[in-house]
């Protein structure tokens, strides 16, 4: 039989950037342990195809396009979200985007403000939606919430010719502390998760690269890179009741790299 607090049957999660990548490895676990689940990304056909991989996984899916740089997309389009799902019961703000590796000398600031119109703004623009409506759940007499953010090693290691993207993550740490003490007197958690090396579109260009592969796979203890689904688990219990006494916390999902 399986542990009660992990059934998230009634519950419902939006993820950001969830049509693929670590965003779908979540939805995936999410649905499976009940949850209806709804994903935004910003290319339709990618949605579509995450909806096709996620239609016999759990109870309730759907997907919308927004670009969470927008503010008045995202206000919009988490609107649409209820009218279709009812209630959020889960935020997880898993949209992001990588940079060129420019040289910090040489970086523009049109980069930069990419990386942080995406990263960060578009993080604050999602949760700030998301605690509005959880905060109101909350008064009404149905206080339960969760807000997590997915960070990156970048939050916490120097990363050369990535500055910008490490800003935006080390950031998104820090408002996470800061919204775990805010809200949780409404029972609303948070959290940052913070991958190591795993194997997305985003990083296929730089696992392409022999020099790279051969320098950092070594380090990473489990000796694998990380794949998608590693990602789960985390957010099962992320939503569950059994981690109701949890908040703020800083998940490094990694195979051991940070701590060799």
């Amino acid at each position: 039989m399986a542990f009660a607090p992990f059934d998230l049957s009634g519950r419902v999660v939006l993820i950001t950037g969830g049509n693929g990548g670590i965003g779908l490895g979540m939805a995936r676990g999410l649905a499976e342990a009940g949850a209806e689940v709804c994903i935004w990304g910003t290319n339709p056909e990618k949605n579509a195809a995450a909806l096709a991989q996620l239609g016999g996984a759990g109870p309730r899916v759907s997907a919308f396009v927004c670009d969470v740089a927008d503010e008045a997309e995202v206000v919009t389009t988490f609107g649409k979200v209820l009218e279709q799902h009812g209630r959020v019961d889960g935020c997880f703000a898993n949209a992001g985007i990588g940079g060129r590796g420019t040289a910090f000398d040489e970086m523009t600031t049109r980069e930069w403000d990419r990386i942080i119109a995406v990263n960060q703004s578009g993080v604050f623009y999602t949760f700030r939606e998301a605690a509005k409506h959880m905060k109101a759940r909350a008064k009404a007499g149905d206080a339960f919430g969760r807000l997590v953010g997915t960070a990156s090693l970048a939050a916490v290691s120097g990363q050369a010719r990535g500055q910008h993207y490490a800003a935006t993550k080390g950031g998104l740490v820090s408002m996470i502390k800061a919204l775990a003490v805010e809200y949780a007197r409404y029972n609303i958690t948070a959290h940052t998760i913070l991958p190591g090396w795993i194997e997305t579109e985003m990083t296929e260009n730089t696992f392409a690269n022999n020099k790279f592969v051969d320098n950092v796979s070594k380090r990473i203890p489990v000796r694998r890179w990380g794949v998608p689904e590693d990602f789960a688990a985390i957010a099962i219990y992320i939503m569950s009741t059994a981690s109701s006494y949890h908040s703020a916390e800083t998940f490094l999902i990694d195979g051991g790299y940070y701590a060799f």
